[in-house]
């Protein structure tokens, strides 16, 4: 017979993602005995859920205790399971930086896009959702600041309908949006300062700078496994 916990994995298997304020997402979000159940079966595959605070959506991932038995070890490691060139992974790590990072300063200073000055700073509020912190990069400015350095403008359009594909993005015109994905798949604490002083400097060709791109791809530079969470799919 059917559950709660059991219908909640089969809907992450089949669509990947689903919100953070859907109601049986809610529930595993606030519901410690639900949780525990969940990441019990979860376990039991080689899975966990996936959150963060400053993400309006859920996902699954592996865990990293089985990644060496699914992707290898050491030099026959697979750097990541999308099909992502050095290329289009550097791309993930620029997009991330340019869309991620601002968002992520807004909400933890719980400013919101349309905002009214005075409750700016009001850290009673909770941290405000993605899309009403995320703003997007136009792609006439990426194409024009990264495009001589990320195999130009057929091999980033390629690159780019991939990460829409794959839920890194969306596109609306001119204008790159933050998917599902792309605050997810990303473990900011972890690899930050790697990013920015390591893999883009090298991707790049130049020194480091403190305001750089910060974050996950950073291996594919070097050949290396990249420390995005792997996702069930």
């Amino acid at each position: 017979m059917n559950d709660d916990a059991q219908i909640l994995i089969a809907r992450l298997l089949t669509h990947q993602t689903l919100r953070r304020d859907d109601k049986m997402v809610k529930r595993a979000l606030s519901d410690d005995q639900f949780r525990a159940e969940i990441d019990k079966r979860l376990l039991e595959c080689g899975l966990k859920l996936l959150d963060n605070v400053y993400a309006d959506h859920v996902t699954l991932a592996l865990h990293r205790n089985v990644e060496p038995k699914i992707f290898g070890a050491k030099d026959i490691w697979q750097n990541n399971n999308f099909g992502l060139t050095r290329d289009g992974v550097a791309l993930l790590v620029v997009l991330w930086a340019q869309i991620i990072l601002p968002k992520r300063q807004r909400q933890e200073t719980h400013q919101s896009i349309d905002v009214d000055q005075s409750d700016m700073f009001d850290k009673d509020n909770p941290i405000p959702r993605a899309e009403d912190t995320s703003i997007g990069i136009s792609y006439t400015t990426l194409l024009a600041d990264f495009g001589d350095k990320l195999g130009k403008k057929t091999r980033m359009d390629m690159n780019l309908g991939l990460l829409s594909k794959l839920g890194f993005i969306e596109r609306r015109g001119d204008v790159i949006l933050e998917g599902p994905l792309l605050d997810l798949l990303m473990d900011t604490d972890v690899l930050k300062e790697r990013i920015i002083n390591g893999a883009l400097a090298d991707v790049f060709k130049r020194a480091p700078v403190a305001a750089a791109p910060r974050r996950h791809v950073s291996e594919a530079a070097n050949d290396e496994p990249v420390d995005t969470e792997t996702p069930q799919a």
